[in-house]
């Protein structure tokens, strides 16, 4: 047991939790949401609540503070906290408890700010609701503090801001910010880092421990990241449909899980895979679950291919010659300046392979994939497709082009259109471009349904009544429409849970062996790179640092910036007992 652990364990506990009951009502009845669930956190403990979507994990964090979303109501059991059982407390009880002694960090910074307030008029607000200062002067320069602290530089400035005008890191910043604004005993951080590069990830987390160190807070993170888990928290609890299934300490439970269900959360992490592959590279005696010899093999297989290429001289589908691009960005009145976004930049993708484009926000990586996409012109530099140059095709030729390359984004939930049904969402592809009549059409959709292993019935669903894994299994079947060649997949799998993401990364694999496709990986994720890429590009502020083999960058990386990225991989000092 660790001297921190010990300490806790001897202490009163800060956070009572027990047979932890909530529910919600729908149409069709009262749906149990958590299921008897029994928490302790002491005081100054790091603690880590994991799981799927679905699995309780956020609800019991919200259940806490009494943010329930909808219909959802504890229905039995204690919160004790501080002498007090939350779950009686009246509503405005509640208030003086929120934000001064329990704060709450949402998950999604682009939607927990309000776009039409000013960043710095929402901390005010949240500096005054806590009570924590009186006074029009004295809440601004504790929301300039605030800021501050959470490593905004130019406060001051920053504050007369929109949510829009900061990146997703600095929103994400402000948010633990607001949440650290009045010194809580315990802060509650729902998924804090899950849509932000590693680098970025890395630095709030970082100061995030400082700030938590500093002023003594109790932290409970909630997150489907076991990478994160494994280095931030010292206790973990790991919840499936509504339960507790086991809880520890992280390293022993990491090292070796004792519930199916956890091993199955380990054995899918991109972030403690990677591990495992380094692992038996080194011949290290290790437990990995039945799952570090499947990377491997994956591993060798790619090298292998990439040996067979480099002597049978492979066709480079997509070639990117010195591509530059600079945008006109206005400063005020009629000046502009311009920005330099993609900065010559060559690199080829070979026809049957996954190369990777990663890189901090910023970088450059999603402007190079929407010039190779042919939704935005170089400034200079050119695209070439099988050989073509790609600048201003005419109409008949781009419609061409979009039949053999298509695009895969990010967000399931923003790129499908809610008027539309499954089937007509798949089949657009098809109308737009005159391919069929509705009876082969029809066709076409059960046959893409069931290359993404999704149910026939699925065709009459609508995107509301989908998981995230199932809209992005439904985005790769419109994508797939159009048999093209390429896929540019930008971002395809950051927003899903580990065991989903494992899922579309196994399907991705299936679908390119099967139909020969070629992909374009854009991610910031580079535990997911290791797994599926054959050649990673690494870009830094437009600029092309690094290109190579995806071992060659991992186990023998050039560059520094190279190696800091691979540093700052959630869960990369992890550990396997030996």
């Amino acid at each position: 047991m660790s001297e921190t652990h010990a300490s806790a364990s001897s202490a009163s506990p800060l956070l009572e939790i027990r047979d932890l009951h909530v529910s919600f009502t729908t149409k069709s009845g009262v749906v149990p949401a958590v299921r008897g669930v029994d928490l302790t956190i002491y005081p100054r403990q790091s603690v880590a609540i994991v799981g799927e979507s679905g699995s309780g994990k956020s609800t019991t964090a919200q259940a806490i503070i009494r943010l329930l979303p909808g219909s959802g109501e504890v229905t039995q059991g204690s919160i004790m906290f501080g002498g007090r059982d939350l779950a009686t407390l009246s509503p405005r009880e509640l208030r003086h408890v929120r934000g001064s002694q329990i704060g709450y960090v949402p998950q999604d910074p682009m939607s927990n700010l309000n776009p039409v307030l000013t960043v710095g008029y929402q901390v005010e607000e949240a500096v005054r609701n806590n009570g924590s200062v009186r006074g029009r002067r004295a809440v601004k320069d504790r929301a300039i503090e605030v800021l501050n602290e959470a490593g905004l530089p130019n406060a001051s400035e920053r504050m007369r801001q929109y949510p829009h005008q900061f990146s997703g890191g600095m929103r994400q910043r402000a948010l633990i910010g607001i949440g650290l604004a009045a010194r809580p005993q315990l802060l509650i951080a729902d998924e804090p880092t899950s849509a932000l590069d590693v680098t970025v990830q890395r630095q709030i987390l970082d100061h995030l421990g400082e700030l938590t160190e500093e002023f003594g807070t109790t932290v409970l993170f909630i997150t489907h990241d076991l990478g994160l888990a494994a280095e931030r928290a010292e206790h973990l609890v790991v919840m499936y449909r509504g339960r507790v299934v086991e809880s520890g300490p992280s390293q022993e439970i990491l090292a070796a899980p004792q519930h199916p269900y956890t091993q199955r959360l380990v054995s899918a992490a991109p972030s403690l895979a990677s591990r495992r592959i380094q692992a038996v590279r080194h011949h290290d005696e290790v437990d990995v679950f039945g799952a570090g010899e499947e990377f491997l093999e994956r591993a060798q297989v790619r090298e292998a291919e990439a040996e067979s290429a480099a002597t049978t001289g492979p066709q480079n589908l997509i070639e990117v010659v010195s591509a530059r691009k600079v945008y006109k960005v206005r400063t005020g009145g009629l000046r502009t300046k311009d920005v330099v976004a993609v900065d010559d930049v060559s690199f080829s993708v070979a026809k049957g392979t996954t190369t990777a484009v990663v890189g901090e926000s910023g970088s450059g990586k999603s402007t190079l994939a929407r010039m190779i996409l042919q939704l935005e012109q170089p400034t200079s530099g050119s695209i070439l497709f099988d050989g073509k140059k790609q600048e201003r095709l005419g109409k008949r030729e781009m419609l061409a082009f979009r039949r053999r390359v298509q695009p895969v984004f990010q967000d399931p939930y923003g790129t499908l259109d809610p008027q539309y049904n499954v089937g007509d969402t798949i089949s657009e592809p098809l109308r737009v471009h005159g391919v069929g009549d509705r009876a082969s059409q029809r066709a076409r959709v059960r046959e893409l349904l069931d290359q993404v292993a999704l149910p026939a019935a699925a065709r009459d669903r609508y995107p509301s009544e989908l998981s995230g894994g199932q809209r992005q299994r439904v985005a790769i079947a419109r994508a797939l429409a159009l048999k093209p060649e390429v896929l540019v997949l930008d971002e395809a799998v950051s927003a899903l849970d580990v065991l989903v993401q494992g899922q579309i990364l196994t399907l991705l694999t299936e679908l390119q062996s099967e139909l020969d496709l070629t992909y374009l990986f854009i991610t910031h994720d580079l535990a997911v790179v290791r797994l599926v890429a054959d050649n990673v590009c690494v870009m830094r502020a437009g600029r092309l640092v690094e290109s190579a083999t995806t071992d060659e960058v991992f186990d023998k990386s050039q560059d520094p910036y190279t190696r800091e990225l691979l540093a700052a991989i959630p869960g990369a000092g992890f550990e396997f007992a030996q």
